[in-house]
């Protein structure tokens, strides 16, 4: 098997030394950083995150921070969803375009006040992007990345853990919210969010050399809770309809498409560069929508490159991620499907690396 060579353009995090006495397996390379993909194993992950609670290396989520009289005004020219009634403490799923309509990008927005702003970016170079459009429109703003690496506690006992480290007050923050915590004399955004559908919170860890401090702290704190290194868990996410971005979508496809309609406000989010191409697109309707899609038979997956969907002999769309479920029995999984067969419970043919499988279009997701 081919392995990744060492090297400087591949950064590690903060917490690489935590990752690697935790026994790694395997990585994937996100942002240009390493991002842990496999501890014990993805089923043996799986059930560990749904039952107890994991420390996750997310420093891979960089942060793009807006900061400037004119950051509101910039973050609102990035994305369809209307900003104006964001206050400061919120954290809002935005998707970010281009002048297309476009998806370049769908990040969490973290606003940290009402002149300086964090985006908490999947992997893109949103950095370049963003410099891109402030300069030229000659926006008072500073665009930068700030040494700031996020750290995950997902799971159900992800409270508990939490509340150790940090006080009972971080069990008071509500869903994509957030407050300052203090951790060795640094101020730390903490907020109730993360990559899984199985609660829990997102540290944005300010500074590394405080990054294997917290984790040790973390894991003297919860070895009773049963705590574990983990990661994003592929299974978890499909079922959860969790949208990775470079796999389920691309610049080539809208939001509409991707079925995130519902976080634009395209008739008032003045100011967004890609509006006018949405305002067509919300008016004339989608052709193709990402759906859940089961697929029958033994498991199937890894997804490492779109699977063909069919229908009645026709190219009808392509199955984007996909993993077999322990819990639901079944092969789960992600697929962009065109309108005339996206309904639930339309009979598909999906091409996997072994032949030819039945499928179905599920109401929603499994989670």
């Amino acid at each position: 098997m081919a392995v990744l060579s060492p090297s400087r353009r591949l950064r590690r995090t903060p917490f690489s030394d935590g990752v690697e006495a935790a026994g790694v397996k395997a990585y994937t390379v996100y942002n240009r950083m390493l991002l842990p993909s496999v501890f014990e194993s993805v089923e043996a992950d799986y059930r560990h995150l749904k039952d107890h609670v994991q420390v996750w290396d997310v420093a891979v989520e960089r942060q793009v921070e807006l900061r400037g009289p004119d950051a509101g005004r910039l973050m609102q020219m990035l994305t369809p969803r209307d900003l104006r009634r964001m206050l400061p403490g919120q954290c809002y799923y935005v998707p970010i375009v281009d002048e297309t309509g476009g998806m370049l990008n769908d990040p969490v927005a973290v606003k940290l006040s009402e002149d300086r702003w964090w985006i908490s970016i999947a992997d893109s170079d949103l950095l370049l992007w963003v410099k891109g459009i402030a300069n030229g429109y000659r926006l008072d703003v500073l665009v930068d990345e700030p040494d700031i690496s996020p750290l995950a506690i997902q799971g159900p006992k992800a409270d508990d853990l939490m509340a150790r480290v940090f006080g009972d007050r971080i069990r008071d923050i509500r869903f994509f919210k957030f407050d300052m915590f203090q951790f060795m004399d640094k101020d730390l955004a903490i907020a109730r969010s993360g990559y899984s559908k199985q609660g829990g919170f997102e540290i944005y860890v300010d500074g590394a050399e405080i990054g294997m401090p917290l984790w040790n702290a973390l894991f003297d704190a919860g070895e009773d809770l049963n705590v574990r290194a983990g990661c994003p868990n592929g299974i978890e996410r499909i079922e959860a309809g969790l949208l990775s971005y470079g796999n389920d979508m691309t610049d080539d496809n809208t939001p509409h498409e991707c079925g995130l309609g519902r976080f634009c406000d395209t008739q008032t989010a003045i100011g967004c560069i890609g509006r006018d191409a949405l305002l067509r697109v919300t008016k004339e309707g989608p052709v193709q929508e990402i759906r859940p899609i089961s697929i029958d038979g033994d498991a199937v997956g890894p997804c490492d490159r779109p699977w063909p969907i069919f229908a009645g002999g026709r190219r009808v769309g392509q199955v984007t991620s996909a993993a077999w479920s322990p819990d639901f029995s079944t092969n789960v999984s992600i697929g962009m499907v065109r309108m005339t067969h996206w309904d639930p419970g339309a009979p598909l043919e999906v091409e996997t690396p072994d032949g030819m499988r039945p499928a179905m279009v599920q109401e929603s997701f499994w989670l």
